[in-house]
């Protein structure tokens, strides 16, 4: 009997590219391949791309040269490139990067298994041309979901998980999730952590001028409530507590589904999951903000009182040249909103300095609403064009030197004034929930206010009787930067 195909799944970029790999993951595994952690021991390497800015595009072309390395040493006999760049460049990467044997895009993952075998078989599939998916599914939202034929990673497509489903072996490996129901997707978690995504939608229908995401990951659809609840119920039964709900905008959740206010309703439903002890919504927009929301957001049991709010700036003409909405003080009110109903609630968000036309004027007002607002995490980028965006061709670019300048001074001012605020929650008790233990760092967590990978990390004093995957009430006693020091209260799991 011959040796099982063995394939390696290397992720890059976001959380949504996380739940992607799970997908094509639990696809593999279903069709009878055999998934390794390290991609010297694979057949086939694939390496899930992102293709958002320069810094990460160069990260996943490192990955794919990496991967095409262990060809020469180890068992690798082939590498394969999927995910946001090779949706976003197809042949052309293909034809840059001939290390990679095979560049696949979207519409290639419910067929993952078959292209693989393809390429490893010394065969070749063609790279795909790249295309702008906005223009695949109707302009009216309430006219997407009747379209089966376009490809939405993460989702279900209900003709064909319903034949890999059929065609699955009736015993599936550990850990692979058998449908759910006739939409539900195969997925199979590829490591042992607490917390996992849920995507809640795919695509975007906002125009950020700087923004090329819509262009390859389309127009905004929802997934069903019932597919993100069947999804979730098979997650806490894989020993998962903590679920954060991912999107390019998860406050248009529901628009295309007749129900704009959707979200509110499926949080508590979420937070009911047996298992599930906590629930995160990640990626809203402040423009769609909604009094109904912030309510559920800040009141509901279980569910983080934690806003990933895209600010972006806050000058108003920078705004507008983002084809963005807002100001400083709105932005102010609408914190000043949050959190009156719960005062310790996280907040998180993004900036871009040195956008075309930025003036020094626009930068003080941005650092204006940054003393003001006392938020726990800040990542701040500086302006670089992206192909195929409306701001690429804007006349008023700054200086690299310049951006470079103003991208050094609000880091600085960021790294500031997160350390404060992390100071002010010294004292204050948290619910944690530990992510690891180990002898040489101790147990480790995060409590409501953090969200996994993008913010700060509890650091408990003792890990005595603490396990992964469980809770504990702990009193904040010092801080490192944003991160908090806190002391243990009891070792009983608090998730309620």
């Amino acid at each position: 009997m011959s040796e099982p195909r063995t394939v390696a799944l290397v992720t890059l970029g976001c959380a949504r590219n996380e739940v992607d790999s799970e997908e094509l993951a639990g696809r593999l595994a279903a069709d009878g391949w055999q998934l390794v952690e390290d991609a010297a021991e694979a057949d086939v390497a694939v390496v899930n791309t992102c293709g958002f800015v320069e810094a990460a595009k160069k990260d996943s072309v490192d990955a794919l040269l990496e991967a095409n390395d262990l060809k020469a040493h180890g068992r690798t006999q082939a590498v394969v490139a999927v995910g946001c760049m090779a949706e976003r460049y197809g042949k052309e990467l293909a034809d840059a990067l001939p290390e990679a044997d095979g560049v696949l895009g979207f519409d290639d993952y419910s067929n993952i298994s078959d292209r693989l075998q393809t390429i490893l078989s010394g065969g070749v599939h063609a790279s795909h041309t790249p295309r702008d998916r906005r223009k695949l599914l109707p302009i009216s939202p309430a006219e997407r979901q009747a379209v089966t034929t376009v490809a939405l990673p993460g989702h279900s497509q209900a003709a064909e998980d319903a034949e890999a489903a059929a065609s699955a072996p009736a015993d599936l490996p550990d850990g692979l999730a058998p449908a759910s129901g006739p939409r539900a997707p195969l997925r199979r978690r590829l490591d042992t952590s607490p917390v996992a995504s849920v995507k809640l939608a795919s695509g975007c229908d906002r125009r950020c001028s700087f923004c090329a995401i819509p262009s390859f990951r389309g127009s905004f659809v929802s997934r069903r409530p019932s597919d993100v609840l069947g999804e979730t119920r098979w997650l806490a039964g894989q020993g998962v507590k903590e679920i954060m709900l991912v999107s390019e905008n998860n406050t248009s959740y529901g628009k295309d589904l007749g129900d704009i206010r959707l979200l509110e309703t499926l949080l508590p439903e979420l937070a009911d999951v047996e298992g599930i002890e906590r629930v995160r919504v990640s990626y809203l927009q402040p423009a769609e903000m909604r009094p109904g929301l912030i309510d559920v957001l800040t009141s509901t049991p279980k569910v983080a009182p934690y806003f990933d709010l895209s600010f972006q700036h806050s000058a108003p003409t920078v705004l507008r040249a983002m084809r963005r909405f807002g100001d400083t003080d709105r932005f102010l009110e609408l914190l000043d909103t949050i959190r009156s109903k719960a005062p310790e609630a996280g907040v998180r968000s993004n900036f871009i300095v040195g956008f075309p036309g930025e003036t020094e004027a626009d930068l003080e007002e941005l650092e204006r609403f940054l003393s003001g607002a006392r938020l726990d995490a800040i990542g701040v980028f500086g302006y670089s064009d992206e192909e195929g965006t409306e701001a690429a061709g804007y006349e008023d670019k700054l200086p690299e030197d310049v951006v470079a300048e103003r991208l050094a001074r609000v880091s600085r001012l960021a790294e500031e004034l997160t350390a404060q605020r992390a100071e002010e929650r010294l004292g204050s008790t948290v619910n944690v929930l530990v992510e690891s233990v180990d002898d040489e760092d101790g147990a480790v967590g995060r409590a409501a206010h953090q969200a996994p990978e993008t913010d700060g990390q509890i650091i408990l004093t003792s890990s005595q009787g603490l396990v992964a995957g469980s809770f504990v009430a702990a009193k904040v006693v010092d801080t490192e930067g944003v991160d908090l020091v806190a002391e243990p209260l009891c070792t009983e799991e608090t998730g309620r």
